[in-house]
């Protein structure tokens, strides 16, 4: 069973950092591509980022374009997402996902439980 445990969520301030990491237990990781989704309190859960299973194509939510980076280490079985002058709207829970490359949360089978970002002023 495929398993992904995202890490480095918390608190971050308007304007600064954080980086999200999700570690995908599976020898085949490699063939997955990545997705990062998040949902704030209220709202439906969103797409934000997308990586091909070799890190050669990205794609990225408007609202975070130029902002956030997501990256892939297969060696490591673990996708990154970098976020950049976090905004508090930025504020929501995030989910990592594998599966078929797209902005469609449809086409990914497994995901992780979440973890918490929360941006203050």
């Amino acid at each position: 069973q495929v398993q992904l445990v995202e890490s480095g969520g918390g608190f971050g301030q308007a304007g600064g950092s954080l980086s999200l990491s999700c570690s995908v237990s599976r020898r085949t990781f490699g063939g997955y591509s990545m997705g990062w989704f998040r949902q704030a309190p209220g709202k439906e859960r969103e797409f934000v980022a997308a990586i091909s299973w070799n890190g050669g194509d990205t794609e990225y939510a408007d609202f975070v374009k130029g902002r956030f980076a997501i990256s892939r280490d297969n060696a490591k079985n673990t996708v990154y997402l970098q976020m950049n002058s976090l905004k508090l709207e930025d504020t929501a829970v995030y989910y990592c996902a594998g599966g078929t490359y797209g902005r469609a949360s449809s086409g990914y089978t497994h995901w992780g439980q979440g973890t918490q970002v929360t941006v203050s002023s």
